[in-house]
């Protein structure tokens, strides 16, 4: 199979967990350290070897898509002020990788804005990056571990990948919990968290859980690899919760007709869309770049 090289990222929420920081600047534009926060995600899908990136918004978000952008104009002044060093950190996306936009037009949920990819993506298969999840660029190499993985196994395979991670009992209910095929019995089975991806076969998810209810404590992170068949599902998928078309009811028929695997995350993620974490991850990502600067 041909390896993938298009990313869907949908980028068309308010953000409404980070206000008043959002009120008037993107969420995924909010610094992490010294960038904004859709640059690392970004920069992740690139380094697993993504070539063309769509951004899916809506009319307020259009600075998303200048911050990937030449401002010539500024390009200009300063490599005439001979900063040319921090003219070229701003262009730093390979020439080969291209980024698109395309609006979702209504809000109806995560499913309908991965659909709305669906003029650009065409019929290839493709990723998808949540922009609220940064998983840590310090600790992992971007071009082998977690997505890069994923799309190894995918084009391995053929199989649709979805990341996940451990979380602690409390955290359970947060998250939509990945049901185990029975080959694996007990979540005992699939030992503690370690510094190395594995994938392997999921019979469902089950979303926000209570603990008792839980059928494993594997969260979905934020990045999956699709067949291009997920785009049949989504367009038969009737709004459930909401209003709103669930990419959750999606992959279940994804699962039930072609298998699905889950891949388990190396390193660390954070939740850049949630007040509390996004600080913690703030701190983090300026102490690790402070020591790189000493």
């Amino acid at each position: 199979m041909k390896k993938i090289t298009h990313a869907v990222i949908p980028v068309a929420g308010f953000g409404t967990r980070m206000l008043p920081l959002s009120k008037s600047v993107p969420k995924e534009l909010l610094p992490l350290g010294n960038r904004p926060a859709i640059h690392y995600v970004v920069e992740e899908a690139v380094a697993a070897g993504i070539k063309h990136i769509v951004l899916v918004g809506h009319a307020q978000k259009s600075a998303i898509e200048n911050y990937f952008d030449i401002n010539a104009e500024l390009d200009n002044q300063l490599r005439h002020k001979g900063k040319d060093e921090l003219a070229d950190s701003l262009n730093w996306l390979p020439e080969d990788v291209t980024v698109s936009m395309i609006r979702q037009g209504k809000a109806l949920g995560l499913g309908h804005a991965v659909l709305a990819a669906r003029p650009i993506i065409g019929e290839h298969d493709f990723a998808v990056l949540l922009p609220d999840v940064v998983l840590d660029p310090f600790t992992t190499d971007m071009s082998a571990d977690n997505l890069a993985f994923m799309l190894d196994a995918f084009s391995t395979d053929g199989h649709s990948q979805i990341l996940v991670d451990q979380v602690a009992d409390e955290d359970v209910h947060k998250y939509g919990i990945a049901q185990l095929n029975e080959e694996f019995g007990k979540l005992n089975d699939i030992g503690d968290k370690t510094d190395a991806n594995a994938s392997f076969k999921v019979a469902g998810f089950v979303e926000k859980p209570n603990l008792a209810a839980a059928p494993s404590n594997l969260a979905v992170v934020g990045r999956y690899v699709f067949s291009n068949k997920i785009f049949d599902y989504l367009s038969n998928t009737k709004a459930s919760v909401g209003g709103e078309i669930q990419l959750t009811d999606a992959i279940d028929s994804l699962i039930s007709e072609y298998g699905v695997h889950v891949t388990t995350m190396r390193g660390d993620s954070y939740d850049a869309g949630d007040m509390r974490s996004y600080m913690q991850a703030f701190i983090y990502f300026a102490e690790q770049q402070l020591a790189d600067d000493e």
